[in-house]
């Protein structure tokens, strides 16, 4: 039976409800929805889990007033606490949502931005089969660092997935290099593609190029409009489901968890695709971000 692990942060989201975003020197009065539990892992992690796949949950868990709330959290829904550490707080971030749904981001970060080679002692690297890991956790160099030495513990045979975020701006030259390689599956949307391959003047063209690079999926999420694919063997486009849209806070990261539940479940790409695509729209048409 194939096995996951889905490797990150557990975040804290403060959400609040505006009409709008501030501008510069402006004013914007919003309303507090909620203090969730979120951050990309904790996301994958949740559509894998409602999926009934194999996986476990690397996050750090610091010390702190958020630390305090991710723990709480994982016990309350029996998902077990693989990295208790010090020396610091969970992040977490302020998501404002408007009222179409679309969400911006304020990130205070914590722990997570501290990787340490110890951390990779509670988990036998060799046991996966797929492995999740996120932009967001590879702008620091030195944490970055550490990931990827870690990483190289995996079987030859098993695959990366990974989800560049938005901050793959950050991401230094040398983490990308080390990660557009062989057996890494890409996840990204149209801008963050068009940040990786600034040439191309499509997004096939784009994903073609990138493809040349790790000979693996390359998977790029269209909003609406559905998501487009290259595997080596084929090519397409995946239509989303139109669905009511209440937040899109956790609609990549599920998106993540539901292409990786799929492939372990012996799904072609296409067939993961569609239904990490009837996922994401799940978490789109309501208020929580994850599934967990």
């Amino acid at each position: 039976m194939s096995k996951a692990l889905v490797l990150g942060a557990a975040f804290v989201d403060v959400v609040v409800n505006v009409p709008r975003l501030p501008f510069s020197g402006g004013d914007v009065t919003g309303d507090l929805k909620s203090y969730r539990i979120g951050g990309s892992a904790f996301n994958v992690y949740g559509a894998l889990r409602y999926m009934q796949a194999s996986a476990d949950l690397l996050v750090p868990v610091g010390e702190g007033d958020y630390a305090t709330r991710v723990k709480q959290h994982l016990s309350n829904q029996g998902i077990s606490l693989k990295l208790p550490v010090m020396g610091a707080d969970n992040g977490w971030d302020l998501s404002l949502v408007e009222p179409n749904g679309e969400r911006s981001f304020l990130t205070i970060n914590g722990i997570e931005q501290c990787w340490k080679p110890q951390w990779f002692q509670q988990v036998q690297l060799a046991d996966y089969d797929y492995i999740y890991v996120s932009g967001y956790e590879l702008e620091n160099l030195r944490s970055a660092k550490v990931i990827l030495d870690g990483l190289r513990q995996r079987r030859p045979d098993a695959q990366i997935l990974f989800d560049t975020s938005p901050r793959i701006g950050e991401i230094p030259s040398e983490i990308l290099q080390y990660l557009l390689a062989a057996r890494v599956m890409v996840h990204c949307n149209e801008d963050e593609i068009g940040k990786i391959m600034p040439d191309g003047r499509t997004v096939a063209e784009k994903a073609h190029r990138l493809f040349a690079l790790t000979q693996s999926p390359v998977m790029v999420t269209l909003g609406g409009q559905g998501t487009y694919y290259v595997d080596g063997t084929a090519t397409g486009q995946v239509p989303a489901q139109n669905v009511p849209v209440v937040n899109t806070i956790g609609a990549g990261d599920t998106h993540c968890g539901g292409i990786i539940a799929g492939l372990m479940a012996g799904l072609a790409l296409p067939e993961a695709i569609k239904q990490a695509n009837q996922l994401s729209a799940q978490v789109v048409g309501q208020e929580n971000g994850s599934l967990s």
